[in-house]
């Protein structure tokens, strides 16, 4: 079988960087990639199921390959605090333990500027856009190959977003297919738009497994000839000691059992313009930087989704693919059979975190993957669910 070869990135606030190999990789291996990368690790965890952390100089993360960061002073921290409105948390979840296995694999020492760093595999999918998203308001190209269900607000601009997403870990029936619970910040024009993007995914070509793992996404031009998966281009800069980009996380939800969850939150830095990803208890893992990013997103976002999406050469026909988004479960499920988001909210040049003013949901393909943006009772916030099974009688 083949090896894969991972770069995730976890930024200990200091030196040294980190790599995670995914278990079919042997150590010779790594050592063979991070020489041909010139990035020599200085130090390797071996984690329970079987990933293989290696730790790199922070300055000699993929970014730094780019010609923008050539002198690029890392930012080690934002220089921003949101203020959040009084919005009900009578619906806020508990968020349940949810980790990276690796991080339970012995003692790791942090020194100064010791970063992370998952090195994986270099699988780009430049087939065009994403995917529709049709309300009253608004209408996309459809990209072929991917189908979504989400929320999406538009109208204004948006200089972050967040939302706590439900922990799931579906199908994926093809080794090229993949499956994400996500977040969209989007601008520019709907056939050469701009994003930058976090999540879960389930994505076995990149990853070379099933599991349920963190990843990251940009592209410059609705992913036509630009834009990668966590490390493995540069555009992303990590900080961040506490996880690891295509690392994987866990425990994940069980039908009508213990549920878990996970904060993601992006949010732009209005002293430097990084857009800076944060998880868990609002953690900086790290940020795409302005010099290397985009045009239309140097000023802030002009459309926010949240939801799901799956990548298959088998949807929008038929057989359709039996790969499962969410929880593998239709939206109407709710709470313990769907998957789920809750506690989303904006950020506006005001700095305060707030429910969008105008939100509509959007499915691809409502007979295979579904959305429901759901209000329980009157002065709660509504709990967004996606998600379906793919394949089924209504979706041949």
């Amino acid at each position: 079988m083949a090896s894969f070869i991972f770069r995730v990135l976890l930024t200990l606030v200091l030196s040294d960087l980190c790599y995670r190999v995914n278990g079919n990789a042997n150590f010779k291996d790594v050592e063979e990639k991070l020489k041909q990368l010139n990035k020599p690790a200085v130090k390797t965890i071996q984690s329970e199921d079987g990933d293989i952390i290696d730790c790199v100089d922070i300055y000699k993360q993929p970014a730094f390959d780019h010609p923008a960061l050539k002198n690029h002073v890392i930012q080690m921290k934002p220089s921003f605090d949101l203020k959040e409105e009084k919005m009900s948390s009578k619906n806020e979840p508990a968020e349940l333990a949810v980790f990276q296995t690796w991080q339970r694999s012995g003692n790791f020492r942090k020194k100064p500027h010791e970063v992370v760093l998952n090195s994986s595999t270099t699988i780009e999918h430049k087939d065009g856009q994403l995917p529709s998203i049709n309300t009253t308001a608004v209408a996309l190209p459809i990209i072929v190959n991917r189908s979504a269900a989400t929320l999406v607000t538009l109208g204004y601009n948006y200089i972050g977003a967040k939302g706590t997403f439900n922990i799931w870990n579906p199908n994926v029936e093809a080794q090229d297919e993949y499956t994400t619970a996500q977040i969209w910040l989007k601008a520019g024009p709907g056939d050469n738009f701009e994003s930058i993007e976090s999540g879960w995914t389930v994505n076995p070509q990149l990853y070379g497994d099933k599991r349920t793992r963190l990843f990251v996404h940009w592209t410059k031009d609705s992913y036509k000839t630009t834009g990668c998966f966590d490390m493995t281009c540069s555009g992303f800069v990590q900080t961040s000691s506490q996880h690891v980009l295509g690392g994987s996380i866990g425990p994940v939800s069980t039908e009508f059992g213990k549920q878990y969850y996970l904060r993601f939150g992006i949010y732009m830095d209005p002293n430097t313009a990084n857009w800076w990803l944060k998880i868990g208890k609002d953690i900086p893992v790290g940020y795409w930087p302005a010099s290397t990013l985009m045009f239309y997103l140097n000023h802030s976002s002009t459309m926010v989704e949240w939801g799901g999406q799956v990548y298959s050469s088998n949807v929008k026909k038929k057989p359709h693919t039996k790969t499962g988004m969410g929880s593998g479960k239709f939206a109407t499920g709710l709470k313990g059979n769907a998957c789920s988001m809750d506690n989303i909210a904006i950020v506006d040049f005001s700095m305060q975190l707030k429910y969008p003013q105008w939100v509509g949901t959007w499915a691809d393909e409502q007979y295979c993957y579904t959305a429901l943006n759901y209000q329980e009772g009157y002065g709660k916030l509504p709990i967004f669910y996606f998600g379906g099974p793919g394949q089924n009688y209504n979706c041949p």
